[in-house]
């Protein structure tokens, strides 16, 4: 079936967090995607919907042998489906499990620029936060990772958990084998519990594919989640993966103390839906969203020189450096959603060192996308 990503529903007045803006604004901040969801999703969602039942729903067998067949199959990992721990999101796990595996006042290490919800969970759990900056190369426009320096962090700062982003986001870096590796190393000396996202992980640039944390280290508590992969954050599925019968045992109580161990109605039979039957959908929505990056960095490189996309291995988000037109794209983000209508993330929002940087959504139609590139252009050319 050929798949369309340029028709798109509206989704003003449909009580969308990412549509709730103004009438003549363009939303392209909060990382959900302008394109319909798989149609083999939406057929599962609605065979649900005809019951014209919703009670108390329970996880069936199906849900792990899924996600395992997944993994399996695009990387390379076997998951016994005993190691699946259900969750509603991504975000209630990691605080969950925060709050079982520290104590309040430890330290708790992210990777900035990074996932703003980290910080934000690790402070609202009674944590510190604790970072070890991803630097910045100017040169190259690429991330990387001082080992030094979380090294020191690790040994030094009373850090008894580290959250990892991989793939990252925002920049969309893609960690190597001996980067992970190298951290995993570190967390074993140092006695510290990884939590490991990877929930962009399937979005990656053609050619590329990125490495599980747990090809490097098999007991890492690792989430993740359909809901980038094939839009659908709306219906609340995420797994716990945990190998370590002893750790799973404690992650199963906490998730089910929290109150985020029952699945909605319809989390299963999408996530289920998602796994064995859209895998078509996923590659070509990868191919659509590299492509809007394609005509993103021709655009600015042809007409807005100030601005440079940062080269990203994965997820559908733009990293661009707007260094050569300003120190503070806080302001400038702010200058764009009032004189051109586009509403941006500005990179504050992820790092104290990334003030120069706003962060743009690719996951939408052509049309959309040339759109917000002429609102672009008229921020950066009336400044």
């Amino acid at each position: 079936m050929a798949l369309d990503f340029n028709t798109v529903p509206s989704r003003r007045g449909t009580n969308s967090y990412k549509w709730s803006v103004g009438a003549d604004e363009l939303p392209m901040w909060v990382a959900d995607m302008d394109l319909p969801t798989a149609p083999e999703i939406l057929k599962a969602v609605s065979a649900k919907a005809a019951t014209g039942i919703f009670g108390y729903e329970m996880i069936p067998d199906e849900y792990a042998l899924a996600i395992g067949s997944w993994w399996d199959s695009r990387y390379g990992l076997n998951i016994d489906p005993q190691w699946v721990c259900f969750a509603d999101g991504v975000v209630p796990a990691v605080s969950s499990l925060i709050r079982t595996f520290s104590q309040p006042g430890d330290g708790v290490l992210i990777q900035p620029p990074v996932y703003n919800c980290f910080a934000d969970t690790i402070k609202e759990c009674g944590r510190r936060v604790v970072t070890s900056d991803l630097p910045y190369d100017m040169a190259t426009h690429q991330y990387g990772i001082d080992l030094g320096d979380l090294e020191e962090k690790l040994a030094n700062d009373h850090v008894t958990m580290m959250l990892v982003c991989n793939p990252n986001n925002p920049t969309g870096q893609v960690w190597s084998v001996e980067e992970l590796s190298r951290i995993a190393d570190l967390a074993r000396q140092y006695g510290v519990v990884v939590l490991s996202d990877e929930i962009h992980c399937d979005i990656t640039a053609p050619g590329v594919t990125y490495t599980p944390f747990a090809h490097v280290d098999p007991d890492v508590i690792w989430l993740n989640s359909p809901s980038k992969s094939f839009n659908i954050p709306g219906l609340q599925s995420a797994a716990v993966i945990v190998r370590d019968p002893a750790i799973r045992d404690r992650v199963t109580a906490s998730l089910h103390r929290d109150g985020i161990s029952q699945p909605g109605s319809f989390a299963a039979v999408a996530t289920i839906a998602a796994y064995t039957q859209s895998a078509d959908w996923c590659d070509a929505m990868r191919e659509h969203v590299w492509a809007n990056r394609a005509r993103l960095e021709t655009y600015v490189g042809e007409y807005l020189p100030q601005l440079h996309v940062v080269p990203s291995q994965a997820t559908y988000l733009a990293w661009i450096d707007c260094e050569g037109l300003t120190g503070d794209a806080g302001v400038f983000a702010e200058f764009l959603r009032e004189s051109a209508g586009l509403v941006v993330n500005p990179g504050s929002l992820y790092s104290d060192n990334a003030g120069g940087f706003i962060r743009l959504n690719l996951a939408c139609s052509t049309s959309m996308l040339d759109d917000g590139l002429e609102r672009l252009a008229a921020g950066v050319q009336g400044r």
